[in-house]
């Protein structure tokens, strides 16, 4: 009952003095002008970047919405939302154009949901991930559009397949206990990905992000990882392998924070399938490999989920403003699950904080690292746990700490600097000391990642 009562107090607020805004599809050029307008609204608390540029030479622009707009504040978490990467999946593009018009305008009107919100987060939005594709649907329009036209890239690449596929090491890893975290890329990544895959990774790889969603169209669920499962299935063949992360119930309370904030979604009949709560494991839908949630997961400290919005890949205009009714209040809270869980610093004797550190959390396998600053975020469930930071030279610090259902809790690590132990000198009278039982007393054993033999 609590959490309808918040779900319905959060739609109230959002509807005091709602502006009536535009619907309309957007074309490349038009999509910009939409950006820089909101941008020159509200200059204080946004910025637009360009994170590369489109095969077709077209900038992959993204929105920042902050009180400090291009600074990261020191626990102040990083969120980002992902539209269009399937260039003929035209709703996500045009509900975030909707959302940046929408967040600048209630800012303006001091709407205080709002307004704590871009205070408290640094909120990252990227229309178009895949430009080119949409300019190709755009010229058959919502009434001829076929189910593929526009889909890939200007090279006939499908981004969502484009990722380096981490997924496979892992789960050979797994194995042989190898990390859970942070997965290293293939040397050769570059020469396999497209450019706009390649500014993606670089982009992630840059901000410490914490939470996001991708949208996508042709189907109504809101998809979590893991998307490929240990055994490779097709969807074609409707076989369902379920495939969860080590943080299986913690996604599934992000994907029903959308899908139950969402108009229907959660009623669970859409398009013609049926999905309980209006969600799904990826794996357990179908397997996909190389895609773009999953990468986040494995390569970042990222928790991102996939969101089908749409039966209809490119809804026509007299929709659009139905569909941003629908989605307007699950975009914003989505974005508010960013707070929650544990954060903190993590710093040295000296109080400066120490980049890389890793939080373990006791029972969840999948660690998350600090970011520059020292800052770390670590999304949660409610509940009593055991976190472990620890860094390279220095002793790891241990804590409990219980996480409510609300703001995250602060959590610091203060750590201290590992002091090697110096073999005690040998005595002339006494007990020769076997040389490898000192390795064994002052080495400690290292964990082996070679291959089994």
């Amino acid at each position: 009952m609590a959490r309808w009562l918040r779900s319905l107090a959060g739609a109230l607020l959002l509807l005091e003095g709602a502006a009536a805004l535009s619907f309309l599809h957007h074309r490349y050029e038009e999509m910009v002008q939409a950006l820089f307008r909101v941008q020159s609204q509200c200059p204080y608390v946004t910025r637009i970047y360009s994170i590369g540029r489109s095969v077709e030479g077209r900038h992959l622009y993204v929105l920042e919405f902050s009180d400090y707009p291009g600074i990261h504040e020191p626990l102040e978490p990083e969120f980002k939302y992902v539209g269009n990467m399937h260039g003929n999946e035209v709703l996500g593009r045009e509900l975030l154009l909707q959302l940046s018009e929408f967040l600048c305008e209630e800012y303006r009107r001091g709407n205080q949901r709002i307004t704590h919100l871009i205070h408290d987060t640094r909120i990252h939005i990227m229309p178009s991930m895949n430009p080119d594709g949409y300019e190709v649907a755009a010229k058959q329009g919502p009434d001829s559009n076929g189910y593929l036209t526009g889909r890939n890239n200007a090279n006939g690449v499908d981004l969502n397949r484009n990722f380096p596929d981490l997924n496979t090491f892992m789960y050979y890893s797994g194995e042989i206990n190898g990390p859970n975290h942070h997965i290293p890329l293939p040397d050769n990544w570059k020469n396999q990905v497209e450019p706009e895959t390649l500014a993606v990774i670089q982009w992630i790889g840059s901000y410490n992000f914490v939470l996001s969603a991708n949208l996508h169209g042709g189907a109504v669920v809101a998809n979590y990882p893991y998307d490929k499962s240990h055994d490779q299935r097709f969807r074609s063949h409707r076989r369902t392998v379920n495939t969860p992360t080590p943080d299986d119930k913690l996604f599934q309370k992000l994907a029903k924070t959308y899908s139950y904030a969402h108009g229907w979604m959660h009623r669970g009949w859409n398009c013609g399938d049926y999905f309980a709560d209006g969600i799904t494991n990826g794996a357990s839908w179908y397997s996909l490999s190389k895609g773009m949630q999953d990468f986040n997961y494995l390569y970042t400290n990222c928790f991102e989920i996939t969101l089908e919005l749409s039966c209809n890949k490119f809804p026509p205009e007299e929709d659009l403003e139905r569909q941003w009714m629908a989605n307007r209040e699950a975009l914003v809270a989505f974005i508010e699950e960013v707070h929650q869980g544990i954060k903190g610093m993590v710093s040295d004797e000296n109080n400066n904080g120490i980049a890389g550190a890793v939080i373990s959390v006791q029972g969840i396998s999948h660690d998350i690292t600090s970011g520059d600053m020292g800052d770390y975020f670590r999304l949660l469930l409610p509940g009593t746990y055991t976190v472990t930071a620890s860094a390279e030279g220095y002793q790891p610090q241990t804590v409990t700490t219980t996480v409510g259902p609300a703001a995250p809790s602060l959590v610091h690590f203060q750590l201290k600097q590992d002091v090697v132990k110096k073999p005690p000198e040998r005595k002339a009278s006494g007990t020769r000391m076997n040389n490898k039982a000192l390795q064994k007393k002052v080495v400690p054993r290292a964990t082996h990642r070679g291959t089994r033999t």
